[in-house]
């Protein structure tokens, strides 16, 4: 698809995951900074609401203004016997609690890869499947959309072990039938670009399905596979394609990004780094 066929983005839908900016910056001052450069909306880790607690984070988003598009940091369900995996439910539980303190839109869970020492892959996806359907109860009474995370299968053996939209999909279809939007998708184009059922995994997904949507690029080459994304428009990523594709299933959310980068980013002023998300966000995706 050319990038001349589509209109550039709308600029207020653009939105940051504060993974993007790393310490020394705190959480209040990248809210600050979301203020500076017009950013309408958020995307917190659970580490970062830590620095400051629940309550103080809700209220600072809610002072500047901020929409919170997802918390994230649900996940990682397998575990070696069943007094973990019961301590991760409980974990998770605590991450939706948060979600509906903040009023996030989702939680995004990246759901884990194989049980420490084990080489068992079904099994792992069984324990995955089990664990989503435990807490999606939980999720339901506290209003909290859970959106599944698949990763890139670089990722499969430590950090998540559904690594396409299909399969995804084919979770939120078992446990959540009604699709009434209790259980969905996060699209990080990261980790989903090189998906050959991606065009039809965002159709089949649809409005009530598509949770949340992150931007960043694959570079070639890349150095390091967990932290050297790129910014948009600086890699192979196809982005306008795959946003018109988002849009045209029905997807009217914020697009999320999410650039983890040690090499680069990271090591950028962050008002460069914002600066330069929003000019690449009307320019490349």
């Amino acid at each position: 698809m050319s990038r001349q066929t589509l209109d550039p983005p709308d600029p207020d839908k653009l939105d940051l995951n504060t993974a993007t900016l790393r310490p020394p910056w705190t959480l209040r001052e990248i809210v600050e900074a979301c203020a500076r450069h017009h950013i309408r909306a958020i995307a917190p880790w659970r580490d970062r609401i830590r620095e400051v607690g629940l309550r103080e984070a809700a209220a600072m988003f809610r002072h500047e203004g901020l929409a919170v598009s997802s918390l994230c940091g649900g996940g990682m369900f397998p575990a070696a016997d069943r007094r973990r995996r019961l301590a991760a439910l409980d974990e998770n539980r605590r991450a939706v609690d948060e979600a509906a303190g903040l009023e996030a839109a989702c939680l995004v869970l990246p759901v884990g890869g194989l049980a420490p020492g084990s080489k068992d892959l079904p099994a792992a996806r069984e324990q995955v499947r089990d664990g989503l359907g435990e807490l999606l109860e939980h999720a339901r009474g506290s209003g909290v959309a859970l959106a599944i995370e698949p990763q890139h299968p670089m990722f499969c053996a430590d950090q998540g072990c559904i690594n396409t939209m299909a399969q995804a999909l084919d979770l939120c279809d078992e446990l959540d039938s009604r699709a009434g939007g209790a259980l969905g998708v996060a699209l990080d184009v990261y980790h989903l670009w090189w998906d050959p059922g991606l065009r039809e995994g965002i159709e089949r997904a649809g409005e009530r399905r598509l949770l949340c949507f992150q931007l960043a690029d694959w570079l070639v080459p890349t150095r390091e596979l967990g932290t050297d994304r790129g910014m948009m428009g600086d890699g192979v990523i196809d982005l306008p394609c795959i946003r018109d594709w988002v849009h045209g299933a029905g997807y009217r959310g914020f697009h999320e990004v999410e650039i983890l980068s040690a090499q680069d980013w990271w090591r950028r002023d962050p008002d460069e780094v914002l600066s330069t998300c929003r000019r690449r966000h009307q320019l490349a995706c």
